[in-house]
C-alpha cells in the first residue's frame, strides 16, 4: 500500500513538474516569436509566473512527503518558506510586469498594429 502512495506521488510530482517546465518553455518560445514588446512581456510574465509556481508547489509536495515526517524543525519549514515564495512570486511577477510595461508606454514605446512589421 504504501509503494502505491509513493507511486502516485511521485506521479503527481512529475506532472507538477512537466506543466512547470512546459509552461516556462511556452513564455520562451512566446518572448522569440511574438511581434512586438507588450506582447512579449505579456507571454513571459503569465507563464513564468504559472510555471514558477507549478513547479515550485511539485517541490513542496515531494519534500512534505520524504523528509517532513519526524524530521528537525529547520527542515520541516522548508513548505512554509517554499509557500511564502510561491506567495511571493503570485504578488511580484504581475506586479513588475505591470511596472515594465507602464515605463515603456510612458516612454513612447508603441503597441504593434496588424498590418504592421514585426519588430
Amino acid at each position: 500500500m504504501v509503494e502505491l502512495i509513493e507511486t502516485i506521488l511521485l506521479a503527481v510530482v512529475v506532472l507538477f513538474l512537466a506543466a512547470g517546465v512546459f509552461f516556462m518553455l511556452a513564455g520562451a518560445i512566446g518572448l522569440l516569436r511574438l511581434p512586438d514588446f507588450y506582447t512579449r512581456l505579456h507571454a513571459t510574465g503569465k507563464c513564468d509566473t504559472l510555471g514558477e509556481v507549478l513547479i515550485i508547489f511539485g517541490l513542496l509536495l515531494y519534500h512534505i512527503y520524504y523528509y517532513s515526517p519526524g524530521a528537525e524543525l529547520s527542515v520541516q519549514l522548508v513548505p512554509v518558506k517554499l509557500l511564502f515564495l510561491i506567495c511571493f512570486i503570485f504578488f511580484a511577477n504581475p506586479t513588475a510586469t505591470h511596472a515594465i510595461m507602464k515605463a515603456a508606454y510612458n516612454t513612447g514605446v508603441k503597441p504593434w498594429k496588424k498590418g504592421d512589421r514585426r519588430m
